[in-house]
């Protein structure tokens, strides 16, 4: 049996799967996330030590002892810094931290050369501007600096004693030459640290250590490999069989992706596309990201009085429109395409006579607004994709799937188990490097549940309708 982990921005997931692939035990546990500061966003990674710990320790023992191995899975673009005596230096920034704009400026200004090594755009999420800021703003911490690691990276340290990660996490830093897949050390000197004081990188399905035995005996574990796993996303996709080129999935969580595996390295940056190596050897992909996804929706849901996720989209599709009402999701500032860190949210058309459900409803469609506009520009920087598979907590919605479809005018696939994707495939991971198999040869694609086809009248509904929501942005952007 193989143990998946998935540090996620708001919980940890667990998963064990055994030799066919099939799950045996899943747990969770939340977690919380501090904003100090206007467009700050920080956690406590020993906040992710202990409840990925109180995750495993929740499998059964029976099963805790027939565990081979462990991969794991993680939100990216985190900042962890450990001192010289591998003491945390402060809380992690994470991936929705807006506070390293200017940096990101600067660095994109003095070091042009570096994008077409690093392939992307250097946006706030990113690691190398979060360190740049501290080095500005936090001059004693930036000072003790021994190690920075991702996040899944620091449970691997906890329990392992090496610094290590895998080529798909460490493409969210800006520090790796994604075509040669290992660090640039030209793009490490921008931000005035040294190779030295960054993990030593990995494929994914390599092993990169075995559990202390200290950790063996807290969490009832056998001494196993450890494999270097995956950022969330390339995770997610390799535990929905998203990896042949023109594969693609759509994630809704905290945030939305949609992922599409490429033929090599196609970057192209200036439309807020990622372009980083997927958790296969010899192997790319392509993402737009937005934000604020199912996190939105779940705000909107708090916001309007309602007592969970469900019970709002239960009353979004059962009122069927918005009312004439309007949402942008910029809770976080946006990514793709408008790489702009102070978009704000805003509702447009409210009236007296306006109902919550017709507010949540406006939010499933402005999220898929924003999905769409970020579609459009993979698919204008190359990007190929017959069906999209969707996976993350906000797949349980199929009204919200009909939404989404209509807007992208493409087939949804919804497969057994989309919710633990990212768990999933580093379990799968860990599987592929304890016996040297190959991910298609142990990968069979989950069942499908259900396709969710676009329909002609409401794609070209939805089509006129993104056109005004459009320009919502660009008449409130001047405000932010």
């Amino acid at each position: 049996m193989y143990l998946g982990i998935d540090l996620g921005t708001s919980s940890i997931k667990t998963i064990v799967i055994d030799g066919a692939g099939k799950k045996i035990s899943e747990s969770s546990q939340p977690i919380k996330t501090s904003s100090p500061r206007a467009m700050w966003s920080e956690q406590n990674p020993l906040d992710w030590l202990e409840a990925t710990e109180k995750t495993i320790l929740s499998i059964p023992k029976k099963i805790r002892t027939e565990i081979k191995g462990i991969g794991l899975s993680g939100q990216m673009h985190g900042a962890v810094l450990l001192d010289n005596k591998d003491r945390l230096i402060r809380p992690a920034i994470l991936w929705n931290d807006g506070r390293s704009h200017q940096e990101c400026q600067e660095l994109e200004k003095n070091f042009p050369e570096l994008q077409p090594i690093i392939g992307n755009q250097i946006m706030p999420g990113f690691t190398s501007p979060k360190i740049s800021w501290l080095k500005k703003n936090e001059k004693e911490n930036f000072s003790k600096i021994n190690k920075i690691l991702l996040p899944k990276d620091y449970l691997r340290f906890a329990w392992c004693g090496d610094y290590s990660t895998d080529v798909s996490d460490a493409s969210g830093t800006m520090w790796l030459d994604i075509n040669k897949r290992s660090w640039s050390e030209r793009a490490i000197a921008a931000t005035e640290i040294s190779i030295e004081q960054l993990p030593k990188v990995f494929e994914s399905n390599e092993i990169t250590g075995m559990i202390s035995k200290s950790t063996s005996e807290k969490l009832d574990l056998p001494i196993v490999p450890v494999v270097a796993g995956a950022g969330d996303q390339a995770a997610g996709a390799i535990g929905s069989s998203v990896i042949n080129v023109d594969d693609a999935s759509l994630v809704l969580g905290t945030s939305g992706v949609i992922f599409i595996v490429t033929e090599g390295f196609l970057p192209n940056p200036m439309q807020g596309i990622h372009a980083f190596c997927h958790a296969m050897p010899n192997t790319w992909h392509q993402m737009a990201v937005i934000l604020s996804a199912a996190s939105a929706i779940d705000w909107c849901a708090n916001l309007t009085g309602f007592d969970s996720p469900k019970e709002a989209y239960d009353a979004a599709e059962k009122k069927g429109h918005s009312d004439g009402v309007f949402f942008l999701p910029y809770l976080n500032g946006e990514r793709t395409p408008h790489n702009n860190p102070y978009a704000t949210s805003v509702f447009q058309g409210l009236k007296s006579t306006t109902d919550r459900a017709a507010i949540i409803h406006a939010s499933m469609e402005g999220v898929a607004f924003a999905l769409k506009d970020g579609f459009d520009a993979l698919i204008d920087a190359g990007g190929k994709c017959d069906t999209i598979t969707v996976i993350g907590g906000g797949s349980r919605s199929r009204y919200w799937g009909k939404i989404i479809a209509n807007c992208l005018d493409k087939t949804l696939i919804y497969r057994d188990g989309s919710d633990v994707g990212p768990a999933k495939g580093a379990a799968l991971l860990a599987q592929c490097g304890i016996n040297k198999s190959k991910i298609e040869t142990i990968n069979e694609a989950a069942p499908i549940i259900e396709a969710i086809e676009p329909e002609n009248n409401h794609v070209q509904k939805y089509s006129e309708k993104i056109d005004t929501w459009r320009k919502l942005y660009y008449a409130t952007k001047k405000f932010n």
